[in-house]
């Protein structure tokens, strides 16, 4: 078991199961999601959007709207994107160059839904009202709507990019590995079509915002991810010091990177508070949230294998293009770099290469979204499949031929990514124990002899966690022990159901050896919470559990110096467990409210060289590159051919995270990874028409999974330390980067008797019909 600090702690809290401490507000109805929050006199915001994918703005005429009673100002971009100061994130850093952000649409729209204008009005029903009422005269240009013929098109989304290309990078050149293509006994190559989805949070965006004019203060609540950040863009924003910016986050009703950084609303909103005379809220519905939030996974890559005779891969490639939207964020560029450097994945690929570009189209603009680096999975997963075919090999025999395992490591992969402290043919192993697959396969046979399609798909996967990028570098921790002896742990916050809270009270009460019931925490107040990148990267476990390490550390060793001066006994006579300080040698005992009472009450009787008090703060910072974990999922399925309906049967994960903080909060986050992945290869799509025109913009069309369509996810565990504090890892986008591919690969495995050849998602029942019936000769 795990323990934070020193041997004396008790690690008893660590690795159990112990109950989430947010549920009892969260399922009684009492949590505070940012529509909850009230202030006096508050007005409601309303956006004005567009109805075309790309046109020119002749004018606005605002007047209507403004004689409807309740309607308190319409803004346009006249208005608000003059009072924009500095609009760069943290984590791109503020050289890095980016997509032009207005906040309201100048000149063009480039989307349909881009904001144009803004109406503020008493309620959000009259708001709505107004903004029918505002008329918009455009101009209609040809979009540019398909992002794979952007870069060839004579049209462009911004003008100061015609070509319509963000940005590039890659390896090596692929012409240099030519030769070994040339010369390999076995070439493989498949082009795979991601379609658009995005995370879908069950909470939409939201903001409140309340402008103090005498004092120069901004308060915000949000329903975001990373509230530190919130207060930095907000000052940057505004042109004020970061000491006048507030930033409250309560509950947030998920967020799967979607709301780490403010978006454009959000800056209209903060921009528009500063010059009201009350608070200004928007709550963006679904509706908007489906045309305007993000989009995310749309890319498309050829990847190539050569491989000798044995199946042992002798080099990889991708070639990789990818749709940034019209207002990317943040920089696809920064982010996309991962799926290239990754493509390698966890297996023995001695030389490869890659090519990504990332490409402006007029469609809603990318966003992050749980694992942003997927589509190296998707890629990689699904080619090696389509090899083993080729080959006459079964899936799983070619993968155990070139994957690593736990003692080939430290190793690094072709683009010079090290690996370290990861599991994969371990966990690839017990997964496949876990579903039996050798009796599956007979079970298959079986089923192919009743026309039944039956397929089984993997996909195993290294992931990066906790990684040493500037803003994701440090976090830190303020503990204090109040005169009661009871424990407050501040944290900079940013849970959003990934259960950061119980994780933070079991951490500190094992650190510091106190009962977990005494323990409290505080997060998502910037006003009095240390400075922190919030959740984002499945960094929280891991940098949260180096900065409760070391600031409890420093409090269990002044308790136990109080203490030994007290009964009068050496420090190393103490043991401190429970809250309970006992000499070894006589017994005596003292609790931790009486050492408290100590601490603040009596400070003429604490030891020379102790400080009054019982708080400190403590700051970790990794000195990794990289705390990476890996899983293998395995998915079965059958595929009805007339209908084209797939039914998962068994879904296993195998997962390496290293030791486990709290195993229920572990295998959440797996269960909710996997369905989103789910949802991503059989049902979500975010589509356009060839005009733009957004096609799936309530739940009616854009497909999420239920119950009824996921099979019971079956968990196995592989714990392998990390270097990392207390050894743990993230675990908080894994199962959204392996299970899509485990899907497409399982109905690819159950049609392929029928040689159907999948290269593009979702697989509906329309498209797999179509498939089926174009290799059986019908016309589709």
């Amino acid at each position: 078991m795990a323990r934070t600090v020193g041997d004396e702690a008790d690690a008893a809290y660590v690795g159990t199961r112990a109950l989430r401490v947010e549920d009892p507000r969260l399922l009684t109805g009492a949590g505070t999601y940012v529509d909850d929050v009230v202030r006096p006199g508050m007005l409601h915001a309303c956006f004005v959007r567009s109805p075309m994918a790309r046109a020119r703005i002749l004018g606005i005429d605002a007047s209507e709207a403004l004689r409807l009673d309740g309607v308190h100002a319409v803004f346009v971009a006249s208005d608000l994107n003059l009072g924009v100061r500095e609009q760069w994130y943290t984590l791109n850093g503020r050289d890095d160059p980016d997509t032009p952000r207005p906040p309201l649409a100048e000149g063009e729209v480039r989307f349909v839904g881009d904001p144009v204008a803004m109406v503020v009005a008493a309620d959000r029903y009259i708001a709505e009202d107004a903004a029918e009422l505002v008329v918009v005269d455009y101009d209609p240009l040809t979009p540019v709507v398909d992002y794979a013929r952007a870069l060839d098109s004579a049209e462009s989304v911004h003008a100061d990019r015609p070509d319509n290309l963000v940005g590039q990078l890659g390896g090596r050149p692929l012409a240099d590995l030519a030769p070994v293509f040339e010369s390999a006994p076995h070439v493989v190559t498949q082009t795979l079509y991601q379609q658009s989805h995005g995370p879908v949070p069950m909470e939409t965006r939201g903001i409140v915002a309340e402008w103090a004019a005498a004092g120069g203060e901004m308060t915000i609540w949000a329903a975001t991810q990373s509230p530190h950040e919130v207060r930095s863009f907000c000052a940057r924003l505004l042109g004020i010091a970061e000491h006048r910016v507030r930033v409250v986050m309560r509950d947030t009703g998920g967020g799967f990177g979607q709301k780490v950084l403010p978006q454009r609303e959000d800056m209209c909103v903060m921009l528009a508070a500063a010059r009201l005379p009350a608070a200004l809220k928007w709550i963006e519905d679904r509706q908007e949230h489906l045309l305007a939030a993000g989009q995310a996974r749309h890319e498309h890559g050829e990847a190539r294998m050569a491989l000798d005779d044995e199946g042992r891969i002798l080099a990889a490639t991708l070639d990789h293009v990818q749709d940034a939207g019209a207002y990317p964020t943040p920089s696809p560029v920064q982010s996309g770099i991962a799926v290239g450097m990754l493509f390698p994945g966890p297996y023995r690929i001695p030389q490869g290469t890659f090519s990504s570009r990332f490409v402006f189209s007029n469609t809603s603009g990318r966003v992050a979204y749980r694992g942003p680096w997927q589509y190296e999975s998707m890629a990689r997963e699904t080619l090696l499949d389509t090899a083993a075919r080729q080959l006459g090999l079964d899936p799983v025999e070619l993968r155990r031929r070139n994957m690593l395992s736990r003692e080939e490591l430290p190793t690094t992969n072709f683009n010079g990514m090290p690996y370290d402290h990861i599991s994969p043919r371990e966990t690839f192993e017990q997964a496949l124990t876990m579903l039996d697959y050798e009796a599956f396969r007979r079970e298959q046979q079986r089923a192919r002899r009743q026309g039944r399609y039956l397929g089984v798909g993997t996909c195993t996967y290294v992931e990066p966690t906790a990684g040493a990028t500037p803003f994701h570098a440090t976090e830190g921790a303020t503990i204090r022990i109040e005169p009661s002896g009871k424990v407050n742990v501040y944290v900079a916050g940013g849970s959003c159901g990934n259960s950061l809270e119980t994780t933070v009270v079991q951490l500190t009460a094992d650190a510091l050896g106190v009962a977990i019931d005494d323990v409290s925490t505080v997060q998502g107040d910037t006003a009095v919470t240390p400075y922190g990148a919030g959740t984002g990267g499945s960094r929280s476990g891991s940098m949260t559990a180096g900065a409760i390490a070391r600031t409890a550390g420093e409090l269990r060793e002044r308790i136990c110096a109080i203490a030994a001066h007290k009964l009068q006994v050496p420090v190393e006579d103490v043991e401190f467990v429970r809250g309970r300080a006992t000499s070894k040698t006589h017994g005596a005992v003292l609790t931790l409210a009486e050492i408290a009472d100590l601490a603040y009450y009596q400070v003429h009787a604490l030891p020379p060289g102790v400080p009054a008090g019982l708080e400190a703060s403590g700051r970790y910072h990794t000195p990794h590159l990289m705390i990476w974990a890996n899983a293998t999922h395995v998915c079965t399925c059958e595929v009805d051919v007339v209908t084209g309906e797939v039914k998962l049967l068994r879904y296993i994960v195998s997962e390496d995270c290293g030791p486990m903080i709290n195993p229920s909060v572990v295998e959440g986050q797996i269960f909710g990874g996997t369905v989103q992945g789910i949802g991503g290869a059989l049902y979500e799509e975010l589509a356009y028409d060839e005009d733009g025109n957004p096609v799936s913009t309530t739940f009616m069309d854009y497909l999420l999974p239920t119950a009824t369509e996921v099979p019971v996810i079956e968990v196995g565990h592989v714990q392998t330390p990390s270097p990392g504090p207390g050894g743990y890892k993230g675990v908080g986008e894994g199962g959204a980067i392996g299970s899509a591919p485990a899907v497409v690969n399982a109905v690819a495995d159950a049609l392929a008797p029928l040689g159907v050849r999948i290269s593009r998602l979702p697989l509906t029942p329309s498209s797999l019909v179509g498939l089926v019936e174009e290799r059986q000769g019908v016309t589709p």
